[in-house]
């Protein structure tokens, strides 16, 4: 083995367990009181450093000695002092069982230094790190998670990780009945609940206490529609507060764009290169928009912003996938009859109910061999965009206060002739 790379291995290991070895150190001198980790120090920086380097010269040995078994031995000699440290520290009443699974997870790091997966070993460090420093967030989610998002993160695991790879992944009937692809449609499923189900997760963490703006933002990856709805229907009761949730509606349709993005992005990038011009350009607009309430709101936002509930739930979830079918078959069946003309129809028909759908089926529509082409793909999800900003105005107009129908229309307006206008230029 060249000396220089085996060092190298050594010298990751070494700082990855000096890293968390200082992690271990910061909690433990930081606590406002000690006892309150539930643990005492029984290693440092020097003894995770010391103890990531045992690990990989535990695989050093079983190399060059030709025997499994003298790493497996050595490491479990490691592991024996651990748990014999953490013993000593139960008998005191104190038993936290962190550090000492951080150790072991040290041990085990160093090993797969040497064993030359370095980029896994990094991850598993940072990781390791990750969770060690979030104890009190972790805490505290554990303690604000409801039996409903508890059971909502048990069904989104049950179909990604069970439904999903049992999936057909190839299309059945002649055309256009081909592009539906079982495998595909739950995938994007998973995917559109995965971003809702982040948000929410990210709401939840932040809470509702920064006002209406933030949790409009926030709100905007779950839903801006239910956003739009919920602050339309208050805006009744509290007219005064009409500029916040102005605010809060603007800021959610603006996140819509960025997320019609990234989803475009993830799926086919080339396709991006044509829809991010109107969807900045519009994102822009909703900036500026919430800039100019912001910067003219003169009132206090309500403490209490949102009753968002956990978005992910199955009915709905299968729901998505069955007019993601539908939208891809029709989309698929006019271009096939129609051409682009017929793409642009149900693009705006289909944009009134979910610009998800359409987005996924436009990004996959225009990735296939003999598939839509970028021009027409892109305009249909800018026109989808549109005409979801215009069915939102709607709710605005016909169940929110006059005042905030006064502030969020032109707002409205500004939003769908830049992203109309602009696609149609280029």
């Amino acid at each position: 083995m060249d000396p220089m790379h085996a060092f190298y291995k050594f010298g990751v290991a070494l700082v990855i367990g000096l890293l968390i070895g200082l992690q271990r150190e910061y909690a433990f001198d930081k606590g406002d009181n000690r006892q309150d980790l539930g643990e005492s120090l029984f290693a440092g920086a020097r003894t995770f450093a010391l103890i990531a380097l045992f690990g990989c010269t535990a695989a050093f040995v079983g190399d060059i000695s030709g025997s499994r078994w003298a790493a497996i031995i050595l490491m479990l000699m490691m592991g024996v002092m651990i748990m014999v440290a953490y013993a000593f520290e139960a008998r005191r009443g104190q038993l936290g069982m962190t550090t000492g699974v951080a150790a072991l997870m040290t041990v085990l790091i160093g090993a797969v230094c040497y064993w030359d997966f370095l980029v896994i070993a990094t991850a598993l460090g940072v990781i390791t790190m990750t969770l060690l420093t979030l104890k009190v967030q972790t805490q505290w989610l554990a303690r604000n998670i409801s039996r409903e998002d508890l059971y909502a993160t048990l069904k989104f695991a049950i179909m990604t990780v069970i439904v999903l790879p049992v999936l057909p992944q190839t299309g059945y009937g002649p055309p256009p009945f081909n592009i539906l692809v079982p495998y595909q449609i739950w995938l994007m499923v998973v995917f559109i609940s995965g971003i809702s189900f982040f948000g929410y997760l990210l709401m939840k963490f932040v809470g509702p206490s920064k006002g209406v703006g933030f949790t409009g933002l926030l709100g905007g990856m779950v839903s801006s529609t239910a956003v739009t709805l919920n602050f339309a229907q208050r805006s009744n009761d509290t007219q005064h507060l009409s500029r916040a949730f102005a605010l809060g509606i603007m800021a959610a349709w603006g996140v819509m764009f960025l997320r019609i993005m990234i989803i475009v992005g993830v799926l086919n990038i080339s396709l991006l290169r044509l829809v991010w011009i109107p969807m900045t350009l519009a994102f822009f607009v909703s900036l500026l928009f919430c800039v100019y309430l912001g910067m003219s709101q003169k009132t206090e936002p309500p403490e209490e912003a949102n009753d968002f509930k956990n978005p992910f739930k199955l009915i709905p979830a299968i729901t998505f996938g069955l007019l993601y079918a539908i939208i891809l078959l029709a989309a698929n069946t006019a271009r096939i009859y129609f051409g682009d003309s017929g793409v642009y129809l149900s693009s705006i028909i289909s944009g009134l109910v979910d610009v998800d759908a359409i987005t996924v089926s436009m990004s996959q529509l225009s990735s296939s061999q003999n598939g839509l082409g970028s021009t027409a793909a892109s305009r249909s999800i800018v026109f989808a965009a549109a005409s979801n900003t215009f069915i939102k105005g709607c709710i605005v107009l016909f169940t929110a206060s006059g005042s905030l129908r006064r502030i969020v229309l032109p707002g409205m307006i500004l939003i769908i002739v830049t992203a109309i206008g602009v696609t149609l230029l280029i």
